[in-house]
């Protein structure tokens, strides 16, 4: 078991375990980093595909991703400047620029992890200076107990990682570009593969795109 270290993040001295990544000590100290693809049982090996929780720290030069960067004892950590608010906002927007937007009609909207970020970083979440994307692509209804739409996907991954290591392994990312995509072997409908439909995915899901209809 790591030894207890001291840190100081946004001026708040805490502290955390020695090998802990500075997104999770932070988040458990209450102080909010914007995150999508971050998952705390992968904090040894992050997926760090969002590109959303940048931090600076003290004697590094440029801002670098909070869910990769270990806590160290006397590191001097900043969540919010200029910079900062910049990248995080662009990587928001390029995010929401392909994300189907439908908060009203969305099950999972006031959990969602979308808005918590525009809400927190007072971003909207329907950019203004990028074209809309909307790759109208079919929801996969065929497993009783779990709706998938792609088009509220934001490829963080986490759905993956969880049918991996609590359900059947039928889910992976497919695909470059625009047309990457979480989706089954083959592209076929989930109803269709050995879903077992435990719906550790949807419970993962940051944006609503897998939703559990029977819990």
């Amino acid at each position: 078991m790591g030894k207890k270290i001291n840190l100081t993040i946004d001026g708040k001295k805490i502290q955390a375990m020695e090998g802990d990544k500075i997104l999770w000590a932070a988040l458990e100290n209450d102080i909010y980093i914007p995150h999508l693809c971050a998952m705390k049982e992968q904090q040894q090996s992050p997926f760090a595909g969002c590109r959303l929780c940048f931090i600076e720290i003290e004697g590094k030069p440029r801002p670098v991703a909070a869910c990769t960067e270990p806590a160290l004892e006397g590191m001097v950590v900043n969540t919010r400047s200029e910079s900062i608010d910049r990248l995080v906002e662009a990587g928001f927007n390029l995010i929401m620029s392909n994300h189907h937007i439908d908060c009203k009609n969305c099950a999972a909207s006031g959990a969602c992890e979308l808005q918590k970020i525009a809400k927190e970083r007072k971003i909207r979440l329907k950019p203004k200076k990028l074209v809309q994307l909307d790759m109208n692509l079919p929801k996969d209804h065929s497993k009783d107990c779990i709706i998938y739409d792609p088009n509220k996907c934001v490829l963080c991954g986490r759905c993956v990682t969880a049918c991996r290591t609590e359900g059947t392994a039928v889910l992976g990312l497919a695909y470059r570009g625009f047309e990457r995509m979480v989706t089954t072997f083959g592209d076929i409908p989930l109803g269709e593969t050995e879903c077992s439909g435990c719906g550790s995915c949807a419970n993962v899901c940051p944006a609503g795109a897998l939703i559990q209809t029977n819990k």
